[in-house]
């Protein structure tokens, strides 16, 4: 039986050998790694630099679906944006308000890039990568534009910070309303081309490790789709739709030769025992030797 979290374990290690964790961290980029085709769309991976620019371990981000870093004043629309990329597989870019394991908001520039199965076509996974805005158009002509835009934004460390400015950093982040001499926190702050170039080259990266990491097994992935999704291939965004069942039930494709199976939910997975790559394109008929009671879905 393949529970949740040895699917998490199992997404990164079906796919890539393992030395891919130790050539992640040593990336100085901050992001994560999530799969779509597990339920809730999990967090898989999260970079070193991810982990200390949002406050939390890795025990507690690996597993959780990236909402949350959201909060009250994160962009419901920005958040729509993102998951009509999901949903649509494609790769996005947005300014977004995130929160801090202490409750720090803070603005970053996020952009986000599927991995696309080499062999089929599918999205197995999705890059995000967070690039911190460190700068805000000039807000005052009194000299302190440079340390109220590091409070602003929750960059001030106490070592470089006297006492007074450290207590204001942290009187002021709580403030959800305003910041910084009435600049709204809800207000998108733009990113500058160096912090878009980071973020463009921290996506290369990442997939140029991910590609290497991928040869040695034989199941190779690239960042662009270089195939036509497999016929009969369920989309990331349903993947994380039909997630949400917990019934025990099956997907097969009546269209596809022998009626294969495209999708197993986890409460079926769980029941019988499979794991999910023993399940997945395998002629339905298998299923008749299968003791269960689950209901077998045809696509339509």
């Amino acid at each position: 039986m393949e529970s949740q979290l040895a699917r998490i374990e199992q997404s990164l290690n079906a796919r890539y050998t393992l030395w891919v964790r130790e050539a992640l961290d040593e990336l100085q980029h901050n992001f994560t790694i999530t799969d779509p085709t597990i339920s809730g769309h999990p967090i898989v991976f999260a970079s070193p630099g991810f982990l200390k620019m949002s406050g939390f371990s890795r025990e507690q981000v690996v597993g959780n679906n990236g909402r949350i870093f959201q909060g009250p004043k994160t962009n419901r629309k920005t958040v729509m944006e993102i998951r009509e990329a999901i949903r649509e597989e494609r790769a996005v870019r947005v300014h977004l308000l995130n929160y801090r394991k202490d409750g720090t908001p803070f603005w970053m520039l996020f952009q986000m890039s599927p991995v696309f199965s080499k062999e089929d076509g599918g999205v197995v996974h999705f890059i995000g990568v967070q690039v911190p805005i460190r700068r805000n158009k000039k807000l005052t002509d009194d000299g302190a534009d440079a340390a109220c835009n590091e409070i602003a934004f929750g960059s001030c460390r106490r070592e470089v910070c006297p006492d007074s400015l450290v207590e204001l950093t942290r009187v002021l982040a709580l403030d959800t309303d305003t910041n910084c001499k009435g600049v709204k926190i809800e207000e998108s702050c733009e990113a500058s081309e160096l912090e878009k170039q980071r973020a463009a080259t921290a996506i290369n990266n990442i997939l140029s490790v991910l590609t290497h990491y991928s040869e040695s097994t034989g199941r190779m992935v690239c960042g662009k789709r270089c195939s036509l999704p497999a016929a009969g291939l369920i989309n990331s965004s349903l993947n994380i739709s039909l997630g949400r069942i917990k019934q025990s039930f099956v997907l097969i494709d009546p269209h596809l030769p022998n009626m294969p199976v495209v999708y197993g939910s986890d409460a079926f997975l769980k029941l019988t025992g499979y794991d999910r790559h023993e399940v997945l394109g395998r002629d339905w008929n298998f299923l008749n030797g299968v003791d269960t009671d689950s209901s077998i879905l045809h696509q339509v």
